[in-house]
């Protein structure tokens, strides 16, 4: 049976497993997705339509405000080495779990860049030349906005369950409050968020999101989860290096906080059988390939908050 290995049928493995595995559920909460065909791709953000006004004396005509950010495509690759004898030899299925390792780093190609984008986001700009996380946004007639908040807890490191829930509501109304340059609410019809944390806040958000009623004091505090109207999704982001942070996204919105951008999907090829590195190595070697990359959308559609 181990003779029946072959590099098409490895290939084949890697394709199916790339199929069955979905990856990171929280990436096309928070972005959008892009084909590309060039080298890189420029998006325009034109601003916003003006709201209805009651028709006095003529039409007022208002253009929109452009900014925009380009993005450059790179070329990722991944290979694996596989001696031929451990290929002839393979009666336990070892290589199937490599080629499956395989096809899940793949599949979380995306949320490894974008989880590189979130970490870095107080301090790279976006479309409006301001940090993606910032405290002073400002577009015509927005005001000024800051998507960057605090909020105080007794130990920042390790927040109760009361003091996550009441720090997701104040991120919440923070983003239910953001206008567009026109001064019109961008986010009034958001009902959806996803709630994104390092490791170590799992507990207390998994309480503030999950629970009946958290008691705070002498208080009993509906949860979250169950509050009318609005839903959170708990996404634990094992990739984020933050201690004191977590970050809020709207998920039902026509836009998203970041973008990804693909010219070419994940594939894989090989050097295997007759070839030279066979020959001279007496290895065989699979190769992914990609080229893709990401960058930030709107800076509306998310908060970051930092316990104090």
């Amino acid at each position: 049976m181990a003779n029946l290995i072959t590099s098409r049928a490895i290939i084949g493995k890697f394709y199916r497993a790339l199929e069955q595995d979905i990856g990171n559920t929280w990436v096309p909460g928070v972005s959008m997705l892009f084909n590309s065909d060039q080298e890189s791709e420029t998006y325009a953000w034109l601003g916003q339509s003006p709201a209805m006004r009651e028709w006095i004396g003529a039409r007022h005509a208002k253009g929109l405000s452009e900014s925009s950010i380009t993005i450059a495509n790179k070329k990722f690759e991944a290979t694996l080495e596989i001696p031929v004898d451990w290929i002839r030899r393979d009666k336990t299925g070892q290589i199937d779990v490599r080629i499956n390792e395989l096809a899940q780093r793949a599949n979380s190609h995306w949320a490894s860049l974008l989880s590189t984008l979130i970490i870095n986001a107080e301090s790279t700009v976006c479309y409006d030349g301001q940090y993606f996380f910032d405290t002073d946004h400002v577009e015509d007639d927005s005001g000024s906005q800051s998507n960057d908040i605090t909020y105080d807890v007794t130990t920042t490191t390790a927040p109760t369950a009361a003091e996550m829930q009441s720090a997701i509501l104040k991120a919440t109304e923070q983003l239910l409050g953001f206008k567009d340059n026109q001064g019109e609410p961008m986010n009034e019809n958001a009902r959806e968020f996803i709630v994104q944390i390092p490791v170590a806040f799992l507990s207390a958000t998994a309480a503030a999101l999950g629970a009946t009623i958290i008691a705070q004091d002498s208080n009993r505090i509906q949860a979250l989860g169950s509050l009318g109207g609005f839903r959170y999704r708990l996404e634990v982001n094992a990739r984020l290096t933050w201690t004191t942070k977590f970050a809020l996204f709207r998920a039902d919105g026509p836009t998203a906080a970041f973008i990804r951008q693909e010219e070419e999907s994940i594939k894989v090829a090989a050097i295997a059988e007759g070839s030279e590195l066979e020959f001279n190595n007496d290895v065989h070697r699979y190769g992914v390939k990609a080229m893709r990359n990401v960058g930030y959308g709107y800076w509306q559609r998310a908060v970051l908050t930092t316990l104090i």
